[in-house]
């Protein structure tokens, strides 16, 4: 019954594969990290929509920005708190020149868009640094923004505005520690279905830069093999505990299960310290288990930062 169970499973992921729209949607996404747009409006937060940006390609020495007061009002993002600085806090704060204790992230602009059933929202972040130092993780995060809006108005162009297609992007901190602050970008794009990406960006309070998993772990080989195997532990014992719960391992499509960590995965920190792994919809298991995340226990990767 389990291997039947594993077979429709496997048939599952190949039929949505076998989908152009949605499938290439997510390539190219991840692509346009890569090869975002180099406009840049990085002085004023507001809200941009479709039209304005090609007024911008007509007119490139003139922006015209449509302003409101909630794009305005900049919102604050703290995660802890520091009601007494202990000669322990103090010090880490010495040694965070860049981003500071605590991160301070707004809504830097919004595109917004809606021409007939297409529609689209998307939130870009940035974070503020104490001393007016520019952040460089702030760019790859706009840059991650401007992808998602270049496939928008690409798809756009392409349907002739025919058919319903909606995206929306939004963001939050989903962990911070005296050391990293991270940022998940949630992006939902629905068209002949709905499909769930997240991006989480790790930054490094004392230098402003993105830390990929890679990066985190030293590039160690060894080190993601370890905290590969622990996921596929953790897949195992839930589908034991809950038939409901699937995951692409075991099955009798090999080549299409979960093989390991690539070292470009999102990643986050519980709040004990342990490591969270992040994958999209589809990446590891079927649609309807949405986008799913995995907590590895400190015995498996020990403390990754100080």
């Amino acid at each position: 019954m389990e291997k039947e169970f594993q077979t429709q499973v496997m048939e599952m992921k190949q039929k949505y594969e076998e989908i152009p729209v949605p499938a290439n949607a997510r390539d190219r996404m991840l692509a346009g990290i890569r090869q975002a747009k180099e406009e840049k409006e990085r002085s004023v937060s507001g809200v941009i929509s479709l039209e304005d940006r090609k007024g911008r390609k007509n007119m490139k020495n003139h922006v015209w920005m449509k302003r409101t007061a909630a794009a305005a009002a900049a919102v604050l993002v703290t995660v802890g708190a520091l009601a007494n600085i202990s000669p322990v806090t103090a010090n880490a704060m010495e040694k965070l020149p860049i981003i500071g204790a605590l991160a301070k992230v707004m809504t830097f602009r919004t595109f917004e868009d809606e021409q007939g059933n297409f529609n689209s929202k998307i939130d870009i972040p940035k974070i503020d640094s104490e001393n007016g130092t520019e952040i460089a993780a702030n760019q790859e995060i706009e840059e991650y923004a401007e992808s998602l809006i270049a496939q928008y108005e690409k798809d756009l162009e392409a349907s002739g505005g025919e058919g319903h297609y909606s995206m929306e992007s939004s963001y939050d901190i989903v962990s911070q520690n005296d050391r990293y602050v991270s940022i998940r970008i949630n992006t939902t794009l629905v068209m002949a279905s709905g499909t769930q990406y997240v991006k989480v960006f790790t930054i490094d309070k004392t230098t402003g830069n993105t830390v990929s998993l890679t990066d985190l772990t030293g590039g160690s080989g060894e080190m993601l093999t370890k905290i590969s195997e622990n996921i596929k532990e953790q897949m195992r014992a839930q589908m034991k505990e809950d038939e409901n719960i699937a995951y692409f391992i075991d099955s009798d499509i090999p080549e299409m299960d979960f093989a390991g960590l690539t070292g470009e995965e999102s990643y986050s920190f519980s709040d004990s310290g342990e490591l969270v792994i992040y994958f999209d919809e589809y990446d590891v298991a079927p649609g309807y288990m949405g986008a799913v995340s995995f907590t590895i226990p400190l015995e498996v990767t020990g403390q990754l930062f100080q």
